[in-house]
């Protein structure tokens, strides 16, 4: 038998569990830039960035589920149901959810990726609770009706079509693949037109359900907000959709993991009628919590990154073979991709491919000078400023730090630990990256001569 006491005791925990906690994670000055995280009961996360000096506010919710969460039969899915979570719940239509941002000039979408998904709001900051109402509403409350499924079918099939017709876009897939096979990482967003037919209701309403636990989610605001209405508001919500569970449960987590990228000299062609070929030359990159990221990302600006980059001048300036031509890289919890895209005219791929596996080996071997360096250092200290300068960007930069990494890092502390990386560093790092056998992925009109030849490139 448990004591009076006892049942006293457990409920008083019980109770203090469910007390929501508040951190300050970053101090801004007076108050401008002060990132706070409120973790409520039920394991749902929300955190703002206050900029009173602006009027408008961007209002997030992020999602710890994408396409590498999907079953090979659910390719597809994440994205699909980002698509039907717009098409109306218990308290509103499509068109009412269109409609109510619509009314007061605000912008709303979503976006899905391989390891999350976003649906955000864009507003003035008068309009920031009707937002918050709207978004947490199609998060909570979508009911996913068997016609709207149907409906935004054709749709996604549609995208897919747009895709394809633009391979320009399409190769990124194709390198993933090429890269990554037939794993959760290496699989199409999209899904396939295969997968999306035989993707059923209940199936979606199923992955809805496993996946938009608020322990998975992350609520982010951005812009003149106060971070304490924002969090009873979205408390409010998601208590009457009774969408917070168990109260003593805690958020999910950054992913982990060590995922091996092998595919040294993988060539995939994939014949298209196009103006141009489309390519991709890369290799292994680094993971997301790799300490060598700050490094990576100086030494992919001075390769591929802007107009006084390596490849741009070689390719673009001084032999003019191709319009677009720059360096990427993509990284996950656990693996990362580094790869080299161009387009140019079919008759010209062997001598762009020739020139960027050139310059890879090159940096390789020699690496970048100290001026190449220095200047990728400022270029990137740059843009990283440059590129937080609406509140849309703010809530992206907190919603994605707490999803992924778990923490925030100021802008300060990251132009830090960019202005900190040393050459030394930087070659190092150029020698490990592409110093790799690399891969190759082609889309466009190569006869069978041409493509036979791409396997050189990669030996």
């Amino acid at each position: 038998m448990t004591s009076r006491s006892s049942r006293t005791t457990a409920r008083t925990s019980s109770e203090a569990r469910a007390v929501a906690r508040t951190q300050t994670l970053l101090r801004g000055r007076d108050g401008v830039g002060t990132v706070r995280r409120t973790t409520l009961p039920g394991g749902l996360r929300v955190v703002t960035e206050t900029l009173p000096s602006v009027r408008s506010a961007t209002f997030g919710i992020w999602a710890h589920v994408g396409s590498r969460d999907e079953t090979p039969t659910l390719n597809g899915a994440t994205h699909y149901l980002e698509h039907l979570l717009f098409k109306g719940t218990a308290k509103r239509s499509a068109l009412d959810i269109s409609a109510a941002l619509d009314a007061v000039g605000g912008e709303m979408n979503a976006f899905t990726a391989k390891e999350y998904t976003c649906y955000y709001a864009r507003v003035l900051d008068t309009d920031l609770p009707l937002a918050i109402d709207v978004v947490c509403d199609m998060l909570t409350g979508s009911t996913i009706e068997p016609e709207d499924v149907e409906a935004e079918r054709g749709v996604i099939l549609e995208e897919i079509a747009m895709t394809e017709d633009d391979p320009g876009d399409c190769v990124h897939d194709l390198f993933a693949h090429t890269m990554l096979g037939d794993s959760p990482v290496g699989r199409p967003v999209l899904g396939t037109v295969d997968t999306v037919n035989a993707l059923s209701r209940d199936q979606i309403a199923r992955f809805y359900k496993r996946h938009y636990d608020p322990t998975r989610l992350v609520v982010a605001a951005a812009g003149n907000v106060d971070h304490a209405r924002v969090v009873r508001q979205v408390r409010s919500v998601f208590e009457k959709a009774g969408a917070l569970g168990r109260t003593d449960a805690e958020p999910t987590g950054p992913r982990t993991g060590s995922r091996a990228v092998r595919a040294a000299g993988r060539v995939e062609v994939l014949g298209r009628k196009t103006e141009q070929a489309h390519v991709i030359l890369g290799m292994p990159g680094l993971a997301r919590t790799d300490d060598r990221r700050w490094a990576m990302g100086v030494l992919n600006t001075a390769l591929g990154g802007g107009m006084s980059s390596r490849l741009f001048q070689e390719v673009r300036e001084k032999r003019g073979l191709a319009y677009s031509v720059y360096s990427y890289t993509s990284s996950f919890a656990d693996c990362g991709l580094f790869g080299v895209y161009a387009g140019c005219r079919p008759n010209q791929v062997h001598d762009v491919l020739k020139i960027c596996r050139a310059e890879l080996d090159q940096v390789a071997e020699a690496g970048l000078t100290d001026d190449e360096i220095g200047r990728a250092i400022g270029q990137l200290s740059g843009a990283t400023v440059l590129g937080l300068e609406d509140t849309g960007a703010l809530m992206n930069r907190i919603g994605k730090s707490e999803l992924c990494w778990g923490e925030q890092m100021s802008v300060d502390d990251m132009l830090a630990r960019i202005a900190a990386v040393t050459p030394d560093e930087v070659r190092a790092l150029a020698h490990d990256i592409l110093g790799q056998r690399p891969s190759l992925s082609v889309i466009g009109p190569l006869k069978d001569k041409q493509a036979a030849r791409l396997h050189d490139t990669v030996a």
